[in-house]
């Protein structure tokens, strides 16, 4: 009983202090959906769809994934008569950009710097792009989309209105983030309690040593990789506290998640769209693994050097 109370406490906990980034970020977020700030930026990317292979018209459900989420990217994809290439192109860059505002600000109270899961995210998204534009050839007949169920946005008019719909909005995505991360929380009491973690921890070792990170950062990978990067980050911050995870790993971590997490809902939500959804699945994994890889080679290359450059001033001394 006490497991699941001291479960429930640090669920309620997290739950809170993600909810006081969520709720303002996302207040705002839905507000300006009201407003032609999201064309504009639309009108002012479409110079660069070109590039990327994609028609300027595609520059409107890109902004609303950035700005807002997938299921409102999809509903614009699902009025726009575009090819299944473009269709793949923009669902590889949603995968690796999307809802940049509030996952970037979770990212922050985690303590990883927003300018890092920036630079990464839209980094990946735009390379991504080009790499897909100029080596795939072919998906230039055009995208037949299934029946899709969208997280669009009321009709609704008058600021007062709006408002209110932005704090139901809201409101919504806390209770949402609630439902999911206090059971997280219970279940990781009772696995810690149990010695079930420790096991997992062991049984995820060999994937984390390719990655470069300890094993103490399993339970929040597997989180983001089935959740997503706001629910990982609530798992994280609380390893952070209880764990002794180290900065470097939580920087590891979270550039793994931020390239691939909630990686079942955010592939399965493409399908209806006609595009194939198992090479996107592998691109997200493939270059998660990867990347993560990279970084943590040079991490630890720049350390080890740093390391000998003291011991050698610290001799001459």
């Amino acid at each position: 009983m006490n497991t699941l109370k001291r479960g429930f406490l640090v669920g309620l906990q997290t739950t809170w202090t993600l909810g006081k980034i969520i709720f303002p970020i996302t207040l705002i977020v839905t507000i300006l959906g009201y407003t032609p700030v999201l064309d504009w930026l639309a009108r002012m990317l479409t110079p660069f769809m070109g590039v990327i292979g994609l028609s300027g018209e595609a520059a409107i459900p890109l902004v609303l994934g950035n700005v807002l989420n997938l299921y409102a990217a999809i509903g614009a994809i699902l009025t726009l008569d575009l090819t299944v290439k473009e269709v793949f192109i923009l669902a590889v860059m949603l995968s690796f950009s999307h809802n940049l505002f509030v996952e970037s600000a979770v990212a922050a109270k985690v303590g990883v710097r927003i300018s890092v899961v920036l630079a990464v995210r839209i980094g990946l998204a735009i390379i991504s792009a080009l790499l897909i534009n100029w080596f795939w050839q072919g998906g230039g007949e055009q995208a037949q989309y299934g029946l899709v169920s969208t997280g669009g946005q009321a009709e609704v008019s008058g600021w007062l209105a709006i408002a209110w719909q932005g704090i139901e909005s809201a409101a919504l995505g806390i209770l949402q983030m609630g439902l999911i991360v206090i059971p997280i929380m219970m279940f990781i009491q009772i696995a810690k309690d149990l010695g079930w973690l420790a096991t997992f921890s062991r049984w995820m070792s060999p994937f984390t040593r390719l990655l470069g990170i300890r094993e103490n950062t399993s339970t929040t990978l597997a989180s983001g990789l089935v959740f997503g990067l706001a629910f990982g980050a609530g798992v994280m911050i609380q390893a952070a506290k209880e764990d002794g995870v180290k900065k470097k790993d939580l920087y590891l971590v979270f550039i793994f998640l931020v390239a691939c997490h909630a990686v079942i809902e955010d592939t399965l939500i493409f399908i209806p769209l006609g595009i194939p959804v198992l090479p996107l699945l592998l691109i997200r994994l493939i270059t998660a693994i990867l990347l993560t890889m990279l970084i943590a080679y040079i991490w630890n290359r720049v350390e080890t050097r740093t390391e000998v450059d003291r011991k050698e001033a610290t001799y001459e001394n």
